[in-house]
């Protein structure tokens, strides 16, 4: 679990890395759509590793590969912005962040199980025989005198 000085200084950083890939991101990654999604710091707050989730490109992997290749410009910029507030400057890693891909495949194995569900309902359904009178309910209408 992260202490407290961690999750502020990776919210710091995420801040301004964010700021900076509005700025200046749009020369690594070109089109794609690129955000931070979660920063974590190491205890001893020398490794910041960032999780960029990536979408509009056919390769991920390979938008991952620029901002590393780019990556000493990058904890640059990032130092400049940090330099009142940080002593020193994390070493930076960039992840692809798949949490959002993981959601939706799990969304897609919900809604294949109760499409089943309902299929089987369905089918339960369409097997059950038509509902005969009780002795219960037939005295009920028995007792029941016409015309009154």
């Amino acid at each position: 679990m992260d202490s407290r000085r961690q999750l502020k200084i990776a919210s710091l950083i995420k801040e301004e890395f964010t700021s900076i890939l509005n700025k200046e991101g749009k020369s690594i990654y070109g089109t794609a759509f690129v955000t931070v999604t979660n920063v974590t710091v190491t205890s001893d707050l020398t490794l910041a590793r960032f999780y960029l989730s990536i979408y509009n490109t056919e390769s991920p992997d390979a938008v991952i590969e620029r901002f590393n290749e780019r990556k000493y410009e990058l904890k640059r910029h990032l130092a400049n912005a940090l330099r009142h507030h940080l002593r020193r400057i994390p070493e930076i890693e960039f992840f692809k962040d798949d949490t959002l891909d993981y959601v939706s495949h799990i969304e897609e194995v919900f809604k294949k199980i109760s499409g089943e569900n309902e299929a089987l309902q369905e089918e339960k359904n369409r097997k059950k025989p038509a509902i005969k009178k009780t002795k219960t309910v037939a005295r009920k209408a028995a007792s029941k005198k016409p015309g009154k």
